[in-house]
C-alpha cells in the first residue's frame, strides 16, 4: 500500500509538471477545446436544420461530447511519444521515483485537460439549445461516467504512444482507429438507420454505450423520427451497465499493458 500511495503522490507531481507545460503552450488546450466546438456548431446547425432542428441538436450534443473525449486520447499519444523523443523520460528515470508514476502523471494531466474541454462543450451545447432534462444526481452520474470513460481512453492512448514513439506519427496513430469507431455508433444517427453489419458493430461499440447512457441520464430525446434508441439488443437496453463494464475492462487491460510497455521502452534506452 505504501508503494502504491508513493506512486500516486509522485504521479500527481508529474501531472502538475505536464499541466505547467500546457499552460506555457496553450495551443494544446486550444486544440482540445476548439475541435469539439466546431463539430457541435457544424453538425448542429448545418445538419440540424435538415434533420429535426432542436431535437436533433439535443440528440447530437451527447454524441459529440463522447466523440471529443475519445479523440482527446490522441493528446496522450502525442505527449508520451514527445517526452520519449525529447529525453524527458530519460531524465525522469534518473530520479528515485516509481516508473508507474510517469504513466499515472501523464493520464491524470490529460484527464484534467479533458475536464476543461468537457466544461466548454457543455456550455456550448447549452447555447445551441441542448438541455439536461434529468435529475441533478443523474446529471452528475453522467459526467462521472464520461470522466471514467475518458480516463480509460487515456490509457489506450498511452499504450499507442509507447508503441509508436515517433511524435511525427503519433497524432495520426492516435486518431486513425478512433475515426471509424466514433462514427459507427449512435453519435450522429439512430442505430436502426445503419446497415445490418454496421448496426451490429455499433450496438456492441463501447462508445455507443456511453452515448446512450448519458442521453438516458440527461433525459435527452432519441433521434428525430424515432421513439427508441433504435435497437433492443442487450448493450443498448443496458447501456449504463455496459458502458461502466467497458470502461472498467479497458482500464484493467490497458493499465498493466502500458506499464509493461513503458518498462520495455525505457529498458532499451
Amino acid at each position: 500500500m505504501k508503494t502504491l500511495a508513493k506512486a500516486v503522490n509522485e504521479g500527481y507531481v508529474i501531472a502538475w509538471r505536464n499541466l505547467l507545460g500546457v499552460r506555457r503552450s496553450m495551443d494544446w488546450l486550444f486544440a482540445a477545446v476548439v475541435q469539439p466546438i466546431m463539430f457541435v456548431l457544424l453538425f448542429g446547425f448545418i445538419f440540424g436544420g435538415a434533420l429535426g432542428g432542436g431535437q436533433y441538436r439535443e440528440f447530437l450534443v451527447p454524441g459529440i461530447i463522447v466523440q471529443a473525449l475519445a479523440f482527446n486520447s490522441a493528446f496522450t499519444v502525442v505527449g508520451l511519444s514527445t517526452d520519449l523523443g525529447k529525453g524527458v523520460i530519460d531524465r525522469l528515470r534518473t530520479l528515485p521515483i516509481s516508473r508507474v508514476a510517469v504513466m499515472v502523471g501523464r493520464t491524470l494531466s490529460d484527464l484534467a485537460v479533458t475536464v476543461v474541454a468537457l466544461t466548454v462543450m457543455s456550455i456550448c451545447g447549452l447555447l445551441i439549445g441542448w438541455q439536461i432534462r434529468g435529475s441533478f444526481l443523474d446529471a452528475i452520474l453522467a459526467y462521472l461516467l464520461l470522466l471514467m470513460f475518458a480516463f480509460a481512453m487515456c490509457w489506450i492512448g498511452a499504450l499507442i504512444g509507447l508503441v509508436v514513439r515517433s511524435p511525427e506519427v503519433a497524432q495520426s496513430a492516435g486518431l486513425i482507429w478512433l475515426t471509424p469507431l466514433t462514427f459507427i455508433s449512435s453519435g450522429f444517427v439512430p442505430l436502426d438507420s445503419l446497415p445490418g453489419p454496421l448496426q451490429f458493430v455499433a450496438e456492441w461499440n463501447p462508445i455507443t454505450a456511453v452515448m446512450n447512457a448519458i442521453r438516458s441520464l440527461w433525459g435527452n430525446p432519441p433521434a428525430p423520427g424515432t421513439t427508441t434508441l433504435g435497437s433492443e439488443s442487450w448493450p443498448v437496453a443496458h447501456a449504463l451497465e455496459y458502458s461502466l463494464l467497458s470502461s472498467i475492462v479497458i482500464i484493467a487491460v490497458f493499465v498493466p499493458l502500458s506499464i509493461r510497455m513503458y518498462r520495455r521502452a525505457t529498458a532499451r534506452q
